[in-house]
């Protein structure tokens, strides 16, 4: 048995998992449109290469972005383009966003694929198909998946971890993906060992979950893979976060400032596995996803595989509807974790792991009226970062955000364990993620201006270096003329002077003439 270690804080949760575990994964089936938003993912915003009006297939791409940091949208089925206009999406802030929208025509006929040769291909072209495949992290970050692989490969990993933790309350998509998927979820490791060239993998799956780690102790024993370890960890939250697992599974801490690559190791989800492996494998760009929908307040909780762009409310029906009234507080990801949802019209995206349907609120909004801290130094206790969240708290309230920065704000994972252990009931998290915001629009407002500046100075250098070569232009050109004049008049001269000499001697004929005469 493989030792194992532990991390500061955490909290032991209710599950809340049977409920939607008691049914088999379905598939959802398609609605009669799909909304996708262009930036499903941290990165760069795509731009739309269709038109309305265009007819797409199924794995088309529809918008793209050339950035790094970036991961195209691809059609999830086939239809015509309806509109490309701004829609609610799922975000805490509850704007509208740019989304394609497609009118299903349910043909489902998907564009034409070109299957590798896996044996033949290198790690930069195993990357290269991930990246058009549109793969992003599926564990809730979001991150494009071929962007962290290309930067693992530079710094080089010792150790690759499977992300296989899923320690919020009411989300199980994961769980079942094991239980159902297991043989994919380890080719995918496969994959990832291909490009990364780790020494040992290490598969971390809570011990709440005995199906799946029985389904993928079976699927590991017919995949030979080398150097490869399912670990049993003690379920406790948030040991599904990135920093925590590392911790659990080889007593490392990642230095502030700094990411797990850095220090030799990787992490990746297990949806995101399968991802890779259907992309590699099928020539399938990550158009859909598992999504648990669970809650107090929804008849039938489960796990559908659904389609990206599929309204929340189709999905919601699938599944029975309200079990209590007519709405309900809709949350996207767990109760910890996620974020309130504007409506039931926000499409599901790659980032979308759970739909919690609750009878009353859960999660506050935005930081409002509650109780004044007592100093009960509680949030500490249970902070997974080792973070100080009541200092955080008090500079974050006065807008001090250069004195958040210092106690490590940027470190927060924003797990809620302060938030739900506060007896004066502040939403401390929803204050972390204020001052984060702030400080991000603050520092985007900084480049602008930087970068305003240095096309200010640019303009002023190119105009005075224009400036320069123009009077340097000019003083050639006189010199020039000067050089020619000076030569007009030294020919002039070479010319006259004979002219002059014969006048002389014809001259100096009449005198001598005269003189003879005489």
């Amino acid at each position: 048995m493989r030792d194992l270690h532990h991390f500061h804080g955490g909290m032991r949760l209710p599950g809340h998992k049977n409920e939607s575990l008691v049914r088999d994964l379905q598939q959802a089936s398609l609605p009669a449109q799909l909304l996708l938003p262009l930036k499903q993912h941290i990165g760069e915003y795509n731009k739309p290469l269709v038109d309305i009006g265009d007819r797409v297939r199924k794995g088309q791409v529809i918008a793209a972005n050339p950035a790094l940091i970036c991961a195209p949208v691809h059609a999830p089925t086939s239809g015509t383009i309806s509109a490309i206009a701004k829609f609610p999406v799922a975000h805490p802030s509850g704007q509208a966003d740019t989304c394609i929208v497609i009118d299903v025509d349910g043909e489902d006929e998907a564009a034409t694929a070109v299957l590798p040769d896996l044996q033949q291909l290198d790690a930069q072209q195993m990357v290269e198909l991930i990246s058009r495949a549109g793969i992003v992290g599926l564990g809730g970050a979001a991150f494009p998946t071929s962007a962290k692989l290309a930067r693992g490969n530079m710094n080089g990993i010792d150790t690759l971890i499977i992300n296989g933790v899923e320690c919020e309350p009411y989300i199980t998509c994961d769980d079942i993906l094991m239980r159902t998927s297991a043989a994919e979820v380890l080719r995918g490791t496969g994959y990832l060992q291909r490009i990364l060239q780790p020494r040992s993998t290490l598969i971390g799956i809570e011990d709440n979950k005995p199906e799946a780690i029985r389904a993928m102790t079976a699927a590991l024993a017919q995949a030979g893979l080398a150097q490869t370890e399912i670990v049993a960890i003690p379920t406790i939250y948030p040991s599904g976060g990135e920093k925590q697992l590392i911790q659990i599974l080889t007593g490392k801490e990642v230095p502030h400032g700094q990411l797990a690559f850095d220090i030799g190791l990787f992490c990746q989800n297990v949806g995101t596995c399968v991802a890779i492996t259907r992309a590699l494998e099928q020539d399938q760009p990550l158009i859909s996803r598992v999504v648990t929908v669970s809650g107090d307040n929804i008849r039938q909780p489960g796990n559908w595989e659904v389609a990206l762009g599929t309204p929340i409310r189709h999905l919601l029906e699938l599944a029975g509807g309200y079990l209590h009234g007519t709405t309900a507080h809709l949350v996207m990801g767990g109760p910890m974790m996620g974020f309130s949802l504007a409506s039931d019209q926000v499409p599901i995206v790659k980032a979308s792991n759970n739909i919690l349907v609750m009878r009353e609120q859960t999660i506050p909004h935005s930081p409002g009226f509650h109780d004044e801290c007592i100093r009960c130094s509680k949030c500490t206790e249970v902070c997974p970062a080792s973070l100080l969240p009541q200092q955080l708290y008090w500079h974050a309230r006065a807008r001090a955000y250069d004195r958040t920065q210092e106690f490590h704000l940027f470190d927060c994972i924003e797990c809620g364990c302060c938030s739900a252990v506060c007896p004066s009931g502040i939403p401390l998290v929803q204050y972390y993620r204020a001052a984060k915001s702030e400080i991000r629009a603050a520092q985007q407002a900084q480049v602008k201006s930087d970068r305003a500046r240095l096309r200010f100075e640019f303009r002023e250098r190119r105009l005075q270096l224009k400036k320069q070569q123009e009077e340097e232009r000019r003083r050639l050109k006189r010199a020039a003329l000067q050089q020619k004049t000076a030569k007009a008049g030294e020919d002039t001269a070479s010319v006259a002077d004979p002219v002059q000499a014969a006048l002389e001697r014809v001259k100096a004929r009449k005198q001598a003439l005269q003189e003879e005469s005489s």
